[in-house]
């Protein structure tokens, strides 16, 4: 079966489709799913339910789900992974939004709640609406600034998904032993430190053989450790390359890359541009607009 991964903290996905593009999947990250227009099913973990214009679901890590389409349907695919709903933890930490972002974490990383759309709140569901209107548009004109006022937009609603679920869900926490998704998590969160990345450390950060580690994790994600860390170290490459200012040298060494010689062979070796010329082009794109 399919596994996706995602490399980055969150991205947004907009199709207007008469078929479901992929079939039944699995994936290491949450995704919100919204539907603009259209109808037809949406199975996950054997259940199904049935899908029409303003419903919105959510699936959670290693959920098996597809979608089957009846008439022409207009999705919003929404992905962010456990990094980045830290990162909000972080932000919020010192305002008055720190206990509710801890709340949201454990909502989303522990409920484990079944129950189709997800937003019941009816006086949420406009709110939504013109929130995925806008998100769509954004993401269709990327006018400047596009990427931040897109991540503002999207902690709002993930705010409104974490409010309806909460209203469903015990308060009994629930515990997860999924390894594959625990490795992601060590991996994203220490990818700055060389040392911890080699398959030998995370292995005995686990506790377990490294013959086993490498065989579950490529079993599961559809990927080896190294696969996996090399394809998120050049997502974050690819951020540093648009968004700052740095040297090459300064990106290879942040990222643990021998030097800029071996940051640029491999780059070119995934991408198929050198970073250079990556940089150059997306400058060329920012200037556009």
């Amino acid at each position: 079966m399919q596994v996706q991964n995602l490399y980055q903290p969150f991205e947004i996905d907009f199709v207007k489709v008469n078929e479901c593009p992929i079939k039944a999947h699995k994936q290491t990250f949450f995704e919100l799913i919204y539907i603009l227009s259209g109808e037809g099913m949406y199975h996950v973990n054997e259940n199904k339910f049935s899908y029409t214009a303003d419903n919105l679901f959510l699936v959670r890590p290693m959920e098996v789900h597809y979608t089957e389409v009846k008439n022409t349907t207009s999705f919003l695919f929404i992905r962010f992974n456990n990094i980045y709903l830290k990162a909000q933890k972080a932000e919020g930490q010192h305002g008055n939004l720190g206990d509710w972002i801890q709340k949201l974490e454990y909502i989303f990383q522990n409920s484990n709640y079944q129950q189709g759309c997800i937003i019941r709140n009816i006086h949420d569901k406009p709110l939504v609406r013109a929130l995925v209107e806008a998100l769509v548009q954004e993401h269709i004109n990327q006018q400047i600034l596009h990427k931040e006022l897109i991540q503002q937009v999207i902690n709002t609603l993930i705010t409104l998904v974490a409010r309806n679920i909460s209203r469903h869900i015990a308060d009994k926490p629930l515990v997860s032993n999924n390894l594959t998704l625990d490795i992601i998590h060590y991996i994203h969160l220490n990818i700055y430190k060389p040392e911890k990345m080699k398959a030998e450390n995370i292995a005995s950060h686990f506790n377990i053989s490294l013959n086993y580690i490498s065989e579950y994790f490529k079993k599961h994600t559809g990927e080896n450790l190294q696969q996996y860390i090399i394809h998120y170290k050049l997502s974050l490459v690819e951020i540093r390359l648009r968004h700052s200012d740095l040297r090459l040298n300064e990106i290879a060494y942040e990222l643990g890359f021998t030097d800029e010689s071996h940051l640029t062979k491999t780059f070119k070796k995934y991408k198929g541009v050198s970073p250079s010329a990556y940089r150059k082009n997306e400058d060329k794109v920012i200037a556009s607009f």
